[in-house]
């Protein structure tokens, strides 16, 4: 029973995930704090309020407040535009910048007689029967 447990445990998978869960949580501090601090002020200075939370509906003496899940949504679409070009767009391009792609080399060549594609090794065109 404990041997698979500890085989479970020891996975490789499953210590990358617990890896993978704590950088994501240490992350997500320096996010959050980045649009609260910075951009968040930002956005308040150029439009003026950027909380909506005192947008508030009322229906039959209830409240409704979709001020609050429009911050909600502004929230998070400055969060995913944060993560998009701070982290995926420079990430993107240091991995085309260190690992070039690769080239395949052709399989085929045009035969000069009847322009067909041969194999690169072929001696003879399979169409025309010309050397080449």
């Amino acid at each position: 029973m404990f041997k698979g447990f500890r085989d479970f445990v020891l996975r490789g998978n499953v210590i990358d995930l617990a890896v993978a869960v704590i950088i994501g949580a240490a992350f997500t501090a320096i996010v959050t704090s980045l649009t609260e601090k910075v951009i968040g002020p930002l956005i308040g200075a150029i439009v003026g309020k950027p909380n909506f939370g005192y947008l508030v509906g009322h229906v039959n003496g209830g409240e409704v407040r979709y001020g609050d899940f429009l911050t909600a949504v502004i929230n998070f679409l400055i969060l995913a535009a944060v993560v998009y070009f701070f982290l995926v767009i420079p990430t993107q391009y240091l991995l085309k910048k260190f690992h070039p792609a690769v080239v395949e080399p052709p399989a085929t060549k045009a035969c000069p007689q009847c322009l067909g594609d041969i194999p690169i090794a072929a001696t003879r065109c399979k169409f025309c029967t010309q050397p080449v």
